[in-house]
Parts: C-alpha cells; structure tokens; sequence
C-alpha cells in the first residue's frame, strides 16, 4: 500500500528523498530563487513537504513540494510566477500572515517510477495536506511536460493546446485537469535562472559560439547567450493551475 507521510511525520523517510538527478535536468536545479530557498522547505516548512512510501516493498516512490501563501480567489491576484510564489511563502511563514492556499511547488517523480499512477496520488496528497491545514485552495504553477518539444512557441498559445477528444494536449496539465484544475494564466518568466556560459554549456551539452537565442536540450523556452557578459539567461515558462475549491 502506497501512503503519504511528510516530513514531519516521518523524517526517517525524509531523509530518504529522492535524488533530483533522476526527475530533473541538470538546468533546471539552479534557479536563481529557488537556490536560495528550496533547501529551507523542510526545515521552515516540513509539514508542507511529503513523501510516497510503498510500505510492502519499503521504497520512497516519489515526493512533493508544497507551501501556503494567502490568495483571495482572484486569478489576478497570483503571483507572475514559480519564484514570486516562493519569495511569497516565505515572506508569509516569516511574518505569520494568514494564508489560505497550497500551492504545489513540485512532483518528484524519478523517470523509473512514471507511468505507475503516482501523479494523480502526489496530487490528491497536497489536497488532503491542504484540507488538513484548513486551506481553501489548491493551485500549482505547473511545469509543462511536453513544452520542451514547442521550445519557440509562446506558452500563451501553447497552454490553450487541446486533443480532439477536447482534454489538454499536455499530458501533466491533463493530469491537473482531469481531478477538476482550470487553467488561470499562462507565465512566461515563472523561473529565471542565470549561470555563466561555461555552466550552461556543461548543463546542456552544447557550445554557444555566439550571442543570441538557443534552443537547448530539455529546455522549455530559449536561452539568451550574452558572450561579452559571458551569461546565460533562461526564463522558464509556466502556468498556474487552480483546482476547485477545497471548501
């Protein structure tokens, strides 16, 4: 049987976790935000975090992030992206503000584990962590899974892609979708990260002779080469996804 228990319940499993090596690509580990705070969700917030825990076999399947922000309702009112979401659970834990949704920071699921139905079960465990602390809302800034195919076309055009049986076209939107998440808005600079060039071209593999625009391996929009700056700069597109509400 597959149970969720987060990091406060049970931090022996925590300390389990899964290696992110085996969910994300290497690019994708080095936001600027997100390096200076995702080290600090389990110590700040460890009943917000969770793991997936298969209690016949003794395996940590997957685990997810998550952190509560206020938001009154209004799709206006989100955050422009993943990082202001992140500066805003913080700001908001640090100061005791009341809050009212969870938003769902990531699913880890290692690359081995996928097509087991664990998406669904990480999703429906940040419902129950959010009805657990009395939240209204659940919403996600999702990562689109199959947006590194489109890397030029606009996330605005691509988040309304649909399949001619009328769902989603993005299998990980789908997924949002089919347990009753709306899209909100499409974010076109959610995640921004920033890395010499001698990184970027360790991360991706590539080598960028020149200044300009670059579509790279896994990469969900183009990276921006500046030579004489010797920087990279990615903005990676998002969109938040609003589930209905909880009460």
């Amino acid at each position: 049987m597959v149970r969720m228990y987060t990091a406060l319940e049970r931090p022996d499993l925590w300390a389990r976790k899964i290696d992110s090596r085996l969910v994300w690509p290497e690019y994708n580990m080095h936001g600027n935000v997100s390096d200076q705070y995702w080290h600090l969700l389990d110590e700040e917030l460890p009943d917000f975090q969770f793991v997936l825990y298969d209690e016949e076999t003794d395996e940590v399947l997957a685990e997810g992030h998550t952190g509560p922000f206020g938001w009154d309702g209004v799709d206006a009112h989100l955050p422009d992206g993943f990082d202001p979401a992140l500066e805003l659970i913080f700001e908001q834990r640090r100061t005791d503000t009341p809050v009212t949704a969870l938003c769902a920071l990531a699913a880890e699921i290692p690359r081995g584990n996928r097509g087991r139905g664990l998406a669904v079960e990480i999703l429906r465990a940040m419902r129950t962590i959010a009805e657990r602390h009395g939240l209204t809302h659940l919403v996600a800034p999702v990562r689109p899974a199959w947006k590194d195919r489109y890397p030029i076309t606009p996330i605005e055009r691509y988040v309304r892609w649909r399949r001619p049986d009328g769902l989603l076209f993005d299998p990980w939107m789908r997924v949002h979708e089919r347990l009753g998440a709306r899209v909100a808005a499409p974010l076109p600079r959610s995640l921004r990260i920033t890395a010499p060039i001698a990184d970027w071209e360790s991360w991706t593999g590539m080598v960028f002779p020149e200044s300009g625009e670059y579509v790279f391996p896994e990469g969900l929009a183009p990276v921006r080469i500046d030579r004489e700056a010797d920087l990279g700069t990615y903005w990676e597109p998002n969109v938040w996804m609003v589930h209905p509400p909880l009460r």
